[in-house]
């Protein structure tokens, strides 16, 4: 089974038993029932209802649906893959999502939730004024959307199918992707938001099976590292070490100039991509504002963070236990070979995890994983597809005629994307993620963290920090696809700038570049009136209670940070006329101090694991 089939027909259909066949159809009809059950709940006639799901949302669902919308398919094959591939390092882009969780709920959400707004762009333009930053970070968000998240997402789940059933790519991609369309335009957030919740105790559980499974297969954690070191394919380049595992694989921290995953691009890069991805991506923002109050947004977050701290012992040590059980398949990197298995040249790395689905799962089981995929591949595009429309209807539609429909726009998007997926990146899904998010990304976070932090950064500042860091990104992002990574045993010929500078450390350089020219472009150019910046910065939140109307129920102040309320409608803002509160964000101080005292011991538990596998 291990390499002698075509990419076709790599596990044959026959594998797939009726049990399998009855658990992922039972399986998506509980999803649906979930999706029209939870939309049923909330009113989606208002922009609110829809987009932010009434604002009424306890912290367990936000907690689960921030995970699963992290954790999609594209990252169960992908961090699998790269583990495969390399080994623990990749580990720290889940664990350093921790302290970016902490910062949304802490800092960046009070500010959000004072200001009144929908989407991450409409924030900017209250901040700076002026429609340019916003229709630009509109734009930028839904390219990203499309080139990270649901091309990734749409190319794994696809490889997972064919790999389980041995379907077509493209046929497998269409597929889902009209499955994850009806019940997103049904139900809007909220049903979003509790089908995440459903497939992440799914995927957790799932995942955690087929984990004690593969340690089984190989005699358990202590004979991991040994194992992995030995885990070399019969087929290999003459003259090469390219087939050979890592010596560091079971290190955290690498070496910052020969490492593939350097230390210091680890913890200052990732951190800048981190800020960008957690705190100011509509994706995970939108899971925040939809909360009760500010003391549900915080144990969400926290919720989250445990969550992010099991792939390493679920997703990425499994894929390496994949690299030692089927080497020939999961390692190969003989050009001829690795097309064969999997049908990309570059390698296979991609297929650990299916391949462990399909070898090691008894019947059912086998059904109920492939579930899990895709429920993982689901719960990211269905965050996606809500995000992106709630972007396009609030900050691109009502500026444009109507034009082509927004689901007409992801799947061209989508699927033109996928070859260049098969092949970039050394066939690291997840390593392409992040080298294209490190180049798009970092401009954005450092215009929010300037919004948020210095309330002298003015519009023509940050317009200009946007479009040099824009400018410096695409240059690099075109130097990758014009040099991909060189295959085993091909000398590299790439300009210094790819070769010698890992797109982590680009990340910090990036920001960094943005940041000087947003800053410099503001003190050029006038302040903002301070009466425009009032609820906009961490530095002009007012802090004072909610008043009580006439008819006796608390109405949100327009000025209060976590005094106005989570449920101000938006408009009601901008005009200033009276506030339509669903709730008012003050925190019970008890609770307040529960969640301040769970951050405390979180942050000691991931600590205690970044110094344990360093």
């Amino acid at each position: 089974m291990e390499g002698n089939s075509t990419v076709g027909s790599f596990a044959p259909a026959q594998r797939f038993s009726v049990a399998d066949l009855v658990v992922v159809v039972v399986y998506f009809s509980l999803n649906v029932a979930v999706g029209i059950w939870s939309s049923c709940r909330v009113n989606r006639n208002t922009v609110s209802g829809y987009f932010l799901a009434g604002r009424d949302m306890a912290w367990w669902p936000i907690g689960a649906s921030l995970f699963a919308s992290s954790e999609g398919s594209g990252l169960f094959i992908g961090l699998a893959g790269t583990g495969a591939a390399g080994g623990i390092a990749v580990t720290g882009f889940e664990w350093n999502a921790t302290y970016a969780l902490l910062a949304l709920a802490w800092v960046f959400v009070p500010v959000y939730i004072s200001s009144g707004i929908v989407t991450m762009p409409e924030y900017l333009q209250r901040r700076f004024g002026g429609e340019r930053i916003r229709m630009y970070l509109s734009g930028l968000s839904l390219l990203l959307s499309i080139f990270t998240k649901i091309s990734t997402d749409l190319y794994s789940g696809a490889l997972f199918v064919q790999v389980c059933l041995g379907w077509d790519l493209y046929l497998s991609t269409v597929l889902m992707l009209v499955v994850t369309g009806l019940y997103t335009i049904a139900g809007g957030l909220a049903a979003v938001i509790y089908t995440d919740a459903l497939q992440t105790l799914i995927m957790v559980l799932g995942a955690i099976m087929l984990a004690v499974k593969a340690f089984n297969e190989i005699g358990g954690y202590p004979n991991l590292e040994e194992a992995y070191l030995k885990a070399v394919p019969s087929k290999i380049v003459p003259n090469t070490t390219c087939h050979l595992p890592r010596a560091d694989a079971m290190h955290l921290f690498r070496h910052p100039v020969s490492g593939d995953l350097p230390w210091t691009g680890m913890t200052f890069g990732l951190s800048i991509m981190a800020t960008w991805y957690w705190c100011t991506d509509q994706v995970i923002v939108q899971r925040s504002l939809s909360a009760k109050n500010l003391s549900h947004a915080k144990a969400g977050s926290i919720l989250a963070s445990y969550l992010k701290m099991l792939p390493l012992f679920v997703i990425i040590m499994p894929g390496m236990i994949s690299r030692v059980l089927y080497p020939d398949a999961v390692a190969c990197v003989d050009p001829e070979e690795c097309t064969r298995v999997c049908g990309a040249a570059v390698g296979c790395s991609n297929i650990a995890y299916p391949k462990l689905v399909v070898e090691l799962m008894p019947s059912g089981l086998r059904g109920l994983m492939i579930a899990v995929m895709m429920a993982a591949l689901m719960s990211s595009l269905t965050s996606i597809f809500n995000s992106s429309s709630t972007l396009f209807t609030m900050d691109v539609w009502r500026k444009l005629r109507p034009g082509a429909g927004e689901r007409e726009l992801l799947l061209v998007g989508s699927v033109v994307w996928i070859p260049i997926l098969q092949s970039s990146s050394g066939g690291q899904l997840y390593v392409y993620i992040q080298a294209v998010t490190s180049y798009l990304a970092p401009p954005v976070t450092a215009v929010f963290v300037l919004a948020v932090f210095w309330p002298r950064a003015n519009e023509q500042g940050a317009f200009w920090g946007l479009m040099a860091g824009l400018a410096l990104g695409l240059a690099r992002m075109g130097l990758e696809l014009a040099y991909p990574v060189p295959r085993c045993g091909v000398p590299d010929r790439r300009p210094w700038l790819l070769a010698d500078i890992h797109y982590l450390h680009f990340a910090v350089l990036l920001c960094a570049a943005t940041g000087a020219v947003a800053v410099g472009g503001s003190l050029l150019t006038p302040p903002p009136p301070p009466a425009k910046l009032k609820d906009l910065t961490w530095w002009t939140l007012s802090r004072e209670p909610p008043q009580p109307s006439v008819d006796g129920t608390s109405q949100g102040h327009f000025d209060g940070s976590c005094s106005a309320t989570l449920g101000t409608q938006q408009p009601a803002k901008a005009e200033g006329s009276p506030s339509t509160a669903l709730r008012d964000a003050m925190e019970p101080p008890f609770w307040a101090r529960v969640c301040g005292i769970n951050a405390v011991v979180l942050m000691c538990i991931n600590i205690f694991c970044y110094a344990y596998f360093a």
